[in-house]
């Protein structure tokens, strides 16, 4: 029954469309007319059957078995066909019979294989010309037309095979279509999702470096309440200050995500702000020096974000995770490359991997999404260092 039920659909919605049934329509008045006209004239010397019920029944059943045509091209070329030859036997001659049987062709030929409809018209040549007229008793046709119903049927396998080279450039055009139509559908999913990980990283580099140093100024505002209140007062100003930073940093960003022109602008100092950058972590206690080798020089915003990232980062986890009381940035700028490293003197409050939890995961991300990389190194006698390497296009290098 589901079966039944979905060939009913399909012969349905064929049939809506009008160039399902007009053409077997068409077909069946050009066959009733055609057929009928030459038995009229009086010079007509036709040894044909007049044409009864049941010719007229064979004319119109050949248009009808093509309204099937779409859903069974070969099944209706076969029905076609032995409508034909039914036509023939019976004695009622040439004539338009055969459009039908030319249709039912062309579609199973344009749509099916080759091997299983081009054999038809030497087929069909032959029990025209030689069979039907050997069981009927009947000589064969003159030469001339046996030659030229070959012609007709070799020009009908030309037409059947142009239509089926322009239907297959029009299946490659719509494939390549629907794969250009995929590519972009992947594409943008790929930049969805890298604009994920960027806010991901972005929210966590804004909101986890100032809010670990509110944390930490907190607990040492706690600690001075009691015993140094006098003492408390820079770190409730640290705190404030950070928050501050902070609210500034999430607006900063929210702006650049709305942005709709040009890429996102980066909410924090660069690198080349270096005292801006080490100064939320100064703020906690901790010692911090800053070295500058090589000739300082203007950054592709994309590294200047992405080192400054790093530094914050790193100088975050130093306070959070570590009992340094003193870290050292060095930025060096070499020919093709930037290096930053951040090392400190002081051992992991916990016993979790160097290189675990999202804020290693995030500076690495951001190494290599730019083409370089970064590295953790653990002490043995005490002390942590994060270096990254992140590749600089100069100038020398974009000439050649």
């Amino acid at each position: 029954m589901p079966y039944y039920v979905s060939n009913m659909d399909r012969l349905e919605d064929a049939l809506r469309r009008p160039a399902v049934w007009l053409l077997p329509v068409v077909v069946a008045a050009v066959q009733l007319a055609g057929s009928a006209g030459p038995r009229h004239r009086r010079d007509a010397v036709l040894h044909w059957v007049p044409l009864n019920w049941s010719g007229y029944l064979l004319l119109i059943a050949g248009p009808i078995a093509l309204l099937l045509r779409t859903l069974y091209p070969y099944a209706v070329l076969w029905a076609v066909l032995a409508i034909t030859v039914a036509y023939q036997a019976a004695g009622f001659g040439f004539g338009p019979i055969f459009i039908s049987l030319i249709v039912a062709f062309l579609t199973a030929a344009t749509v099916g294989s080759r091997w299983r409809s081009y054999p038809l018209p030497v087929l069909g040549w032959g029990v025209v010309v030689w069979l039907i007229p050997l069981l009927r008793g009947e000589d064969p046709p003159p030469a001339l037309v046996s030659t030229g119903i070959a012609a007709w049927l070799t020009v009908l396998v030309a037409v059947a095979e142009g239509l089926r080279q322009r239907r297959a450039v029009v299946d490659a055009r719509r494939q390549r279509k629907a794969a250009v139509a995929r590519e972009a559908q992947s594409e943008q999913e790929r930049q969805a999702t890298q604009a994920r990980l960027s806010i991901a990283r972005e929210l966590h580099d804004v909101l986890a470096h100032s809010l670990s140093m509110i944390n930490v100024q907190s607990s040492v505002a706690l600690e001075l309440l009691d015993a140094h209140p006098e003492r408390a007062g820079p770190a409730l100003a640290a705190i404030k200050d950070a928050s501050r930073q902070a609210i500034s940093d999430v607006h900063s960003l929210v702006d650049a995500l709305r942005t709709e022109q040009g890429p996102p602008t980066a909410p924090t100092p660069g690198i080349a702000d270096l005292d801006g950058l080490v100064s939320a972590a100064r703020a906690t206690g901790l010692t911090v020096t800053t070295l500058v080798t090589g000739e300082p020089r203007a950054l592709p915003a994309v590294i200047d974000v992405a080192a400054a990232r790093i530094v914050q980062e790193s100088l975050t986890n130093v306070v959070r995770h570590s009992t340094a009381e003193h870290a050292e940035v060095t930025i060096t700028y070499g020919p093709d490359a930037l290096e930053v490293t951040v090392e400190n003197d002081g051992r992991p409050l916990n016993s979790a991997p160097s290189s675990g939890g999202s804020g290693i995961t995030g500076m690495r991300e951001r190494a290599r999404a730019l083409g370089g990389e970064l590295a953790v190194r653990r002490y043995p006698g005490g002390g942590f260092s994060v270096s990254a390497t992140l590749p600089v296009m100069n100038e020398s290098s974009t000439s050649t």
